[in-house]
């Protein structure tokens, strides 16, 4: 693999148009054609699906994106450093969940982009399909999930503190007006629920199971957003972490449940590869979460109060850690 026809391959999965690729990329629309042929030829595999003037990305062509953004990102922080320039460059992917990073992580992110304005931060939603891979071969620098137990492996997993969970419903639900909730009050009720893999929905749902409760057919969703905005309008009842409804509960638009059983929290995981370089952006990235993340009883952690299960690494899709315990978080 040439890393110029790596560039010009990810220009055509940002643009998905090979005329604008060219443009970008200073070249004419056929070399950019041949260029992917070529990569095409050298991997083995098609990375485009050309749909008449349309072009989409191939299942092996999203894959390829990650780790060509990866290695081209390197490739600046290499130039910038062989060259002197003081300014340190790179990326940091993250693989966080979504309630997480929006109610915990701002002022985290601006901190290092104060210190660090030419790292590119990227993002991504966790789930675990492909987690431990990705954090093995580079294409996640660092994850985030919120369990009590996780496939160890060779993954370094660091405890940061305990996150508060809650029942919700809409403040007009049957349920509202309990002075106490308990699993036999949930008998046929829906619940709105986060997708498959959050290790507290299925801490829940096995809570229920364990107290002989049948519920109504669920309702899931991947977005914490969409996902309170049902809640709101009377679907069903959900839990999730107290800081993410915080303000919608003091606006009146939810209704904590008075739980009366043990209390619902989880908690929060660091996790990396355990021989992964700490590169200096990276390094900070971790000290600044250690401070700031768990800093104060306002922000909803706490120390951990139970240890963390580190379950043996199941083979990539395999059952092992989907249980009682849980496996991690998307929400």
């Amino acid at each position: 693999m040439e890393l110029r026809d790596l560039r010009t391959f990810v220009a055509v999965a940002r643009h998905l148009s090979f005329h604008r690729a060219a443009a970008e990329v200073f070249a004419a629309q056929s070399t950019v054609s041949a260029r992917i042929a070529a990569l095409e030829a050298d991997l083995g595999v098609r990375l485009f699906e050309r749909l008449g003037r349309r072009v989409a990305l191939t299942g092996a062509g999203e894959r390829l994106r990650d780790y060509a953004v990866k290695m081209l990102d390197l490739e600046d922080e290499t130039r910038a450093w062989m060259s002197g320039e003081s300014e340190v460059r790179g990326s940091l992917t993250v693989r966080v969940p979504e309630s997480l990073c929006a109610w915990r992580m701002g002022g985290i992110i601006r901190a290092f982009r104060q210190r660090y304005p030419l790292v590119k931060l990227r993002f991504t939603a966790c789930t675990l399909e492909g987690l431990e891979k990705d954090l093995r071969q580079g294409v996640t620098d660092l994850a985030f999930l919120m369990a009590d137990s996780v496939r160890a492996g060779d993954l370094a997993v660091e405890a940061l503190g305990v996150e508060k969970l809650v029942l919700v419903a809409a403040p007009g639900h049957r349920l509202a007006s309990l002075k106490a909730v308990g699993p036999q009050d949930l008998r046929g009720e829906t619940l709105v629920l986060s997708a498959a893999d959050c290790s507290y929905r299925i801490m829940f749902e096995h809570l229920l199971a364990e107290a002989g409760v049948a519920l109504a057919a669920g309702v899931e969703f991947s977005s914490a957003a969409a996902l309170r905005g049902c809640v709101m309008n009377g679907l069903g009842v959900s839990i999730l972490p107290e800081l993410a409804v915080r303000a919608d509960v003091a606006a009146g638009r939810l209704a904590v449940l008075p739980w009366s059983e043990s209390d619902l929290e989880t908690a929060v995981l660091m996790l990396r590869h355990k021989d992964k370089w700490l590169s200096p952006p990276l390094t900070a990235f971790m000290e600044l979460v250690r401070s700031h993340l768990m800093a104060g009883s306002e922000s909803g952690l706490g120390p951990v109060r139970r240890p963390v299960e580190l379950l043996p690494l199941a083979p990539e899709g395999g059952p092992e850690g989907a249980g009682k315990g849980g496996t991690g978080s998307c929400c």
